[in-house]
């Protein structure tokens, strides 16, 4: 036991894992001053499979990719420390994380279902939102690492979505979103002469899936959402 601990030290991932479980504890507890211990420990374990998501398809593409971080009432990330080679693995690993998190919003709204448990009902709403919000798109939301691979351009149109979010229920988690998108909007705007122009090279038809494949996600955690949120008001 002795020789493992010193090795993981040395390999720093024990740094690692307590920065991961020392920042959930510490949302969890923030959460829970506010809604309860139940729902504040179901909520961060939505956004850590979230996480992982992105963390198990950055190293299914090589990428040397950080442990995941929690900020209370920002959410979490994990730390990319290289860049994607090219748009399209951006777009996976983007992708990678709603797509996990609408698996376990799922999860919990079929086991609120078959138990009757509106604590898991309630936790099924806030992760498909949470997973539906994210891929609006505009980065550096998922979203607007998704919609990348067809334009930059796309993340324009996301100014009009994040200014109508703001005003139908402002938060100030929405001015950070806008904050930290109006340098990659001037970009889309102006282009990125940080990145090579074979950067964007995609065939036509890897475009047009991830084109389909994130609307058809959008379409559904619209739906879910609305349908959940109405089993909650009855």
């Amino acid at each position: 036991m002795g020789k493992l601990l010193v090795a993981l030290l040395a390999a720093g991932k024990f740094g690692k894992l307590l920065t991961t479980g020392g920042t959930m504890l510490l949302s969890m507890a923030v959460y829970a001053w506010v809604f309860g211990w139940p729902y504040a420990v179901g909520f961060v374990l939505l956004i850590l499979v979230h996480e992982l998501g992105h963390y198990v398809a950055a190293r299914q593409r090589g990428l040397d990719v950080g442990a995941p971080t929690f900020i209370p009432f920002v959410g979490a990330w994990i730390e990319l420390k290289e860049l994607p080679h090219d748009v399209e693995t951006e777009a996976y690993v983007g992708f990678a994380g709603p797509l996990a998190g609408t698996a376990a919003a799922l999860a919990c709204y079929f086991l609120a279902r078959e138990y009757d448990s509106r604590l898991l009902l309630a936790l099924a709403y806030s992760g498909c939102m949470l997973n539906l919000i994210n891929l609006m798109p505009m980065s550096p939301l998922d979203g607007g690492r998704i919609t990348a691979i067809i334009s930059p351009k796309v993340w324009l149109l996301g100014v009009p979505l994040l200014a109508a979010l703001f005003f139908y229920r402002p938060s100030p988690m929405l001015i950070l979103i806008g904050v930290l998108a109006y340098p990659q909007l001037k970009m889309a705007w102006k282009g990125n002469p940080d990145l090579p122009a074979a950067y964007y090279d995609t065939p036509r038809d890897t475009r047009v899936n991830y084109a389909v494949m994130y609307l058809g996600l959008v379409v559904f955690l619209a739906m879910m959402s609305y349908n959940i949120h109405d089993m909650l008001g009855k």
